[in-house]
């Protein structure tokens, strides 16, 4: 074979593989390549993951067969609600705010007092809490096992019988591919410099030089997963966060900070659903807080114009990601 065919040859084949390679990533979302940590006794399935999803909305969870984990947690919602605090069995309503479960897999510690530290042991919290799904776990688990369905499942995938086990393990599963991290703004972080505005490269710049925002929100999972006082009450009342677990004064108003992530899907905003859009939160960070004794040291006041807040508004929309929609929710 001649040079020339062999560098035809060569040309050819770099291109079809160029082709292969544009056509695959057309077909794969970026959210599905990415790692999601599993515990080492729970290893992701998709067979444990189709188990999880059924349970994760089935309503007979609950005591009066009313309310799914994705009552609250509506992937229309971006795993959220959007009401200020969650209606649960019965009508009753809960103390919090229901948080959005995407990227859930990479959190550190579970609930707003970040003291549980896996999805599993998370699990078990709605479904026996009286005022969300109010169920006892003794009597929850024989009517699941009477499903056939469930019971079945259980034996070819966990190769034992339904139980609370199988519960857990399975919906946490489920929970860890709820993957958002495919939004404008990381195709902004990978190159593509037009997958932003002017105005929201400038909220960017807003966020992450002239403020302080990004001592609790860096990228790129936008929270550091940790437990703060943001100063939001000079007085928090009934519900004093993370002081409620060990009774450590020190942790009165300490809540987990969330990530920001989808938040313009996900308000209302703070652990109690206090605020209802993102400017009224923007303005308490540039108030200073409300100043009480244990507030974060981080949180100090600042200015902005009217059009430097739009602009930062305007970053936080390209954190949106509603790609996970297309899994057929």
């Amino acid at each position: 074979m001649s040079s020339t065919r062999i560098f035809l040859f060569l040309l050819s084949f770099q291109l079809l593989l160029g082709f292969w390679k544009c056509e695959i990533s057309k077909k794969i979302s970026p959210n599905k390549l990415i790692f999601v940590p599993a515990p080492e006794e729970n290893p992701t399935t998709d067979e444990k993951v189709a188990l999880g999803k059924q349970l994760f909305f089935d309503k007979r969870l609950s005591l009066d067969g009313t309310v799914s984990c994705a009552t609250c947690h509506n992937p229309q919602k971006a795993f959220t609600d959007q009401l200020i605090t969650s209606i649960g069995s019965k009508g009753q309503r809960t103390e919090r705010n229901a948080p959005s479960l995407l990227n859930s897999g990479f959190l550190k510690t579970v609930m707003f007092d970040a003291h549980l530290k896996t999805l599993e042991l998370q699990v078990i919290v709605p479904l026996q809490e009286p005022v969300e799904m109010g169920h006892n776990m003794k009597k929850l688990i024989p009517q699941l096992r009477a499903i056939p369905a469930y019971q079945e499942a259980a034996q070819r995938i966990f190769q034992r019988d339904f139980d609370a086990y199988v519960l857990t393990r399975a919906i946490s599963a489920f929970e860890r591919t709820l993957v958002s991290m495919d939004s404008r703004f990381d195709s902004f972080q990978k190159g593509d410099k037009k997958a932003l505005s002017k105005n929201e490269q400038a909220g960017w710049k807003l966020f992450s030089e002239k403020l302080y925002c990004t001592q609790c929100h860096p990228a790129p999972y936008f929270t550091t997963f940790e437990a703060a006082n943001n100063g939001l009450y000079v007085d928090y009342g009934k519900d004093k966060g993370r002081f409620r677990i060990n009774l450590d004064s020190s942790d009165i108003g300490k809540f987990k900070i969330p990530s920001l992530r989808n938040s313009s899907l996900t308000f209302p905003y703070m652990h109690d659903g206090s605020m209802e859009n993102l400017e009224n939160v923007i303005n308490h960070y540039a108030k200073g807080g409300q100043k009480h004794r244990l507030q974060d040291t981080r949180i100090v006041p600042f200015q902005l114009t009217v059009t430097e807040k739009n602009q930062l508004i305007s970053f936080l929309k390209t954190l949106t990601d509603t790609s996970y929609l297309k899994n057929g929710y």
